[in-house]
């Protein structure tokens, strides 16, 4: 893997921050754009996942950037869960929420594929 010199190149990153794009375009939509708790809940829960990949890359450790991004992919659940909610209030239409759900689904599994190669490096790395 060629070696990653800046959060920005990191594929993760990249679909968290297409993911808050579309969040905060859906959250001035609508009746969602008067629900002051729920879209700013949804946007702080979407910018949870792209800010938490940014601040573990610049952590020391790998151990410490894993952490960074668990807690991004668990943001990421907390969005696909708001979701549910203006789906079934009516703020969302099913096919609206199924492309972000997509959205959401390709920056956690990204996430996820990173912690997979980082928790490898990191043991490959101890056993060396």
């Amino acid at each position: 893997m060629a070696k990653i010199e800046r959060f920005e190149d990191l594929n993760c990153w990249k679909d968290a921050r297409i993911l808050v794009r579309e969040i905060y375009f859906v959250c001035e939509e609508g009746k969602h754009a008067k629900d002051f708790d729920t879209k700013s809940q949804l946007k702080r829960a979407a910018l949870s996942v792209m800010n938490n990949i940014a601040e573990g890359f610049g952590r020391f450790s790998s151990k410490d950037f894993i952490r960074f991004l668990n807690i991004a992919q668990s943001s990421a659940l907390e969005v696909r869960s708001i979701f549910y909610v203006a789906l079934d209030i009516g703020y969302l239409t099913t096919e609206k929420v199924a492309e972000l759900q997509k959205l959401t689904d390709d920056s956690r599994n990204q996430i996820l594929g990173l912690i997979r190669y980082l928790n490898t490096k990191t043991k490959n790395e101890s056993q060396g």
